[in-house]
């Protein structure tokens, strides 16, 4: 029982996580909206969450090599490893940005509203759980 429930939050923690770390990563696109030869990024989220769920048992740390000791690495650098993709934009502009504001904006609201879905879905499990184990 245990096990089960182990595997079942951490597949909610993990995926809690993937989707805090991918709202940073979209906000970064709309910040950067007016920025020169600036390239939106984006996650696979499902192929991502299935690597990350792979490798809690068999963790490995991968370090950055930099060029200078002063150079910091994104969160995102080390959530997403190699999984961040860059989008390719469907009208190129003349800067060389490849944001689009009304892509980001629609997939910003849709990444909260399945962070919010999840929420919920814990909070259930773990309201079950509770009137489980209360007695009657």
């Amino acid at each position: 029982m245990i096990n089960k429930l182990e595997k079942e939050l951490n597949l909610h923690h993990q995926a809690l996580n993937l989707r805090v770390a991918r709202q940073e990563l979209l906000s970064s696109n709309v910040a950067n909206a007016d920025t020169p030869n600036f390239k939106a990024k984006d996650i696979d989220f499902s192929s991502v969450l299935n690597e990350k769920l792979s490798a809690t048992t068999n963790s490995r740390a991968v370090n950055l090599n930099t060029t200078s000791p002063l150079h910091f690495g994104s969160v995102n650098d080390s959530v997403f490893g190699d999984s961040v993709l860059y989008r390719v934009p469907l009208q190129p502009s003349a800067d060389g940005n490849t944001v689009d504001m009304d892509m980001e904006r629609t997939r910003f609201a849709d990444n909260s509203v399945k962070y919010d879905a999840s929420i919920t879905f814990i909070n259930n499990e773990f309201r079950n759980l509770m009137l489980a184990m209360q007695e009657r």
